[in-house]
């Protein structure tokens, strides 16, 4: 009687994990914040589960944009800014972590992606459409060196050098929040799903059905006859970011102004029309992005190498340039 009691007892497990298994289903939520469209599909046995982990995951990335937004008098970044040159700011772990990230792509980079951009980056209006005189951009250009970030780790400050110095954590604030709301989400027990912020996504696990999850790459330049997509890739626990200069601009006569500025010049870098970058981490995924873009397609590649990340460039004439671990991977709706 005993083997049969383990017969019915192994009968009803099978039968439990193959109800459990149906009943893993695909829930999406979206969110505005970080002035983007924040959206999750989590994967759960109830819609409640989904909400709840949802729920905490958009009270997260508000505090966080409350936290790093550059345009917000009361944010870190603003107190940051506004002691640049007079004193050390006490910051939060969360935000030593991110700024100790930045530098590391900065270093890396050789400087294509620096966060100090930020008093170039507040002459440029893409709202009202202002081009800054080449002798506003002069004036301000030597106050851009990341270097001239002082991160004291123990006491948890950061100080920034130079008076008049102001640092922009645009260009990586939406992948560190995708990490961060990943974080959240996972420790709510999802162990399934993506995690959207604007153009930065994190994979988490594999989808209920045991494939990979497919993730669209956009297409740049969209018109009439092509698909808004250049492609997809399948994903399984990566991060996957885009940087284009169609994300934001506006175009006078045939020039088109966008807003990722070459630290170099503190004009916007016109060597490439698009980059897409795979790696683990969202925050690296997002800061390499942007520097892949500002380097072009050449030193783009060079840079994904060296960090051991994927990714694709389309350069300024529209031709698409990928490293080799994804080179067959990429599904292509269209060549360009």
């Amino acid at each position: 009687s005993s083997k049969i009691f383990i017969l019915l007892f192994t009968a009803a497990l099978l039968a439990l994990s193959c109800e459990n298994r149906e009943a893993l289903k695909e829930y999406k939520s979206t969110h505005m914040s970080m002035d983007t469209l924040v959206s999750l599909t989590l994967v759960a046995e109830s819609a409640k589960k989904a909400d709840s982990a949802a729920q905490a995951a958009f009270k997260e990335i508000d505090k966080l944009h409350k936290q790093l937004d550059f345009f917000s008098k009361d944010s870190e970044v603003s107190m940051i800014n506004d002691n640049a040159g007079i004193r050390p700011v006490v910051i939060s772990d969360n935000l030593v972590d991110l700024l100790e990230k930045v530098l590391l792509v900065s270093h890396n980079s050789k400087g294509a992606f620096d966060i100090t951009t930020g008093p170039v980056n507040e002459l440029w209006d893409f709202h009202s459409m202002i081009v800054p005189t080449d002798r506003q951009i002069k004036q301000r250009l030597p106050l851009i060196n990341y270097r001239n970030i002082e991160i004291d780790k123990d006491r948890s400050t950061v100080f920034l050098k130079k008076k008049g110095m102001k640092i922009d954590l645009g260009g990586i604030a939406k992948g560190y929040a995708a990490d961060r709301l990943t974080k959240i989400v996972t420790g709510a027990g999802i162990k399934s799903g993506i995690v959207a912020v604007g153009g930065d996504i994190r994979v988490i696990g594999k989808r209920p059905d045991g494939s990979l999850w497919r993730i669209g790459i956009k297409n740049p330049r969209m018109d009439k006859n092509k698909s808004d997509l250049l492609g997809s890739v399948r994903l399984s626990d990566k991060s996957i970011s885009t940087s284009g200069d169609y994300e934001r601009f506006f175009t006078i006569g045939s020039r088109r102004y966008h807003h990722l500025i070459d630290p170099a010049t503190g004009y916007p870098s016109d060597r490439a029309i698009c980059s897409t970058v795979i790696t683990e981490d969202s925050s690296f995924a997002d800061a390499l992005a942007t520097a892949v873009f500002i380097l072009g397609p050449q030193k783009g590649i060079e840079l994904l190498n060296k960090t051991a990340s994927e990714g694709i460039i389309m350069d300024a004439q529209g031709k698409i340039h990928a490293t080799e671990g994804i080179r067959d991977k990429i599904e292509y709706i269209w060549k360009p």
